[in-house]
């Protein structure tokens, strides 16, 4: 007897603060006017997507003491934006992204819960450890928490938000080495329970964490060894906390470009990533990588001939791109050295070579064969897709390569389930599991 095909879970992330959306494309619309939500949003939802994910950031974007070109200005708080979508939208997820680091236990949970009632239990939390000291100075803490204390804090916060949404209204008291706090909760419980908990982050950490508390994991794993491995192992962990591998959502993020031939795609998407990567920005990534001020040399001409400096993160801290290149500096220049004098290449053609998003690229046909097996053959569970045009930039997705998974059954073409905890197959929540810790 055949076995069912696994079902691909699809997500739509309106990009905020990195250089994946082309603002200067003719077709990119505002990042402020709320059609442009709504229009992303409902694109979504008719294609049977499962969130539509709206990223956050708590400042403007600072690279080596300067703002520079992969920020949005202006951009409306997540909260309110989905708050909204939940009365022009009935079925898709609603998921925001909030910091576990700078914002309070209570401003969350109730934040939260609110558009849990709203969306009649859409709600859904990308939770995030925020670590730069940019986004702390704007709050009262500061950049206060050590990096290594990050999930320590979101740990005991959700926990205290998991408390809150099962006990309903009434006196509350969590004691811990993070949060403490008494008083009184006055929501009731939220539709859902509690909102589909989504968590990004690929340190040991990281994955362990997910591995406890989290319903989906969004990674960066593009390939199908890599991301079988992160599945193998992130899933692998369930079972100390009594939990099975169909809890928890392998979902990375990726682009994609589409054409009607696979040839078409290929020139559309090579000029897409010189439109992400621009002059300036390939500077940034260069400093991110060496650890230094390079702004003297040209992005058009060859890479730096100075050594990248290892140890302390100076040029960029708190980035998460900088973290990711310590203590391989040195053989990761050089690397890129080879590939710069094999294929006669700029540092800027260099950096799009290289920092580009993993992306799907060629026809409707061959975009949905490529996302369809890397779930079949359990690398992930489905995709966040983040298109490179906002708000329309789904719209070929939606009508061109959505019709083809759904043909060949491995994607719904008719909702099913009360909460976006039920469409997503996910167990009832088991509040036993997220208990404060008290010492």
């Amino acid at each position: 007897m055949t076995a069912p095909r696994k079902q691909v879970r699809l997500a739509a992330h309106f990009p905020g603060v990195n250089n994946t959306t082309v603002w200067g494309d003719p077709a990119s619309g505002s990042h402020i006017d709320f059609a442009g939500f709504a229009h992303l949003a409902r694109t979504a939802e008719r294609a049977m997507f499962d969130l539509f994910f709206l990223a956050e950031g708590l400042s403007l974007r600072e690279h080596a003491g300067h703002l520079h070109d992969l920020d949005v200005v202006g951009r409306p708080d997540a909260m309110t934006v989905l708050s909204a979508l939940a009365a022009v939208t009935e079925r898709i997820g609603l998921a925001a992204t909030l910091t576990t680091t700078y914002h309070e236990p209570l401003e969350v949970a109730r934040q939260l819960a609110t558009l849990d009632h709203l969306s009649d239990g859409r709600a859904a939390w990308n939770l995030v450890t925020s670590t730069d000291a940019v986004s702390g100075a704007n709050f009262r803490r500061g950049a206060y928490l050590p990096y290594d204390g990050r999930y320590d804090r979101a740990g005991e916060l959700l926990g205290l938000a998991d408390r809150l949404w099962r006990d309903g209204p009434g006196p509350f008291r969590a004691e811990g080495r993070q949060v403490d706090l008494h008083g009184e909760w006055d929501l009731a419980s939220p539709p859902q329970g509690r909102p589909v908990i989504l968590q990004a982050g690929d340190s040991d950490a990281g994955r362990e964490f997910a591995a406890q508390r989290a319903d989906a994991v969004f990674t960066r794993h593009a390939s199908v060894p890599e991301g079988q491995a992160f599945v193998r192992d992130v899933k692998g962990r369930l079972a100390r906390y009594g939990r099975r591998p169909e809890d928890l959502l392998v979902l990375p993020g990726a682009t994609f470009v589409l054409g009607d031939t696979d040839e078409d795609a290929r020139e559309q998407a090579a000029h897409v990533r010189r439109q992400q990567v621009s002059g300036p920005t390939a500077i940034v990534f260069a400093e991110q990588l060496w650890n230094r001020d390079l702004s003297a040399y040209d992005p058009d001409g060859p890479l730096p001939d100075v050594d990248p400096v290892e140890g302390e993160i100076t040029i960029a801290p708190g980035s998460i791109p900088a973290r990711a290149f310590a203590g391989k500096r040195h053989e990761t220049v050089e690397q890129l050295r080879a590939l710069a004098a094999r294929d006669d290449l700029s540092l800027r053609d260099v950096m799009v070579e290289t920092r580009a998003r993993h992306s799907f690229v060629g026809s409707p046909e061959t975009v949905a064969d490529e996302i369809d097996r890397h779930v079949q053959l359990d690398a992930c569970d489905g995709f966040i897709l983040v298109p490179h045009i906002t708000p329309g930039g789904l719209d070929a997705f939606a009508d061109r390569v959505v019709p083809l998974l759904q043909e060949r059954g491995s994607l719904r073409t008719a909702w099913e389930g009360g909460t976006l905890r039920d469409r997503l197959g996910l167990p009832r929540w088991s509040p036993a599991e997220s208990a404060v810790r008290a010492d």
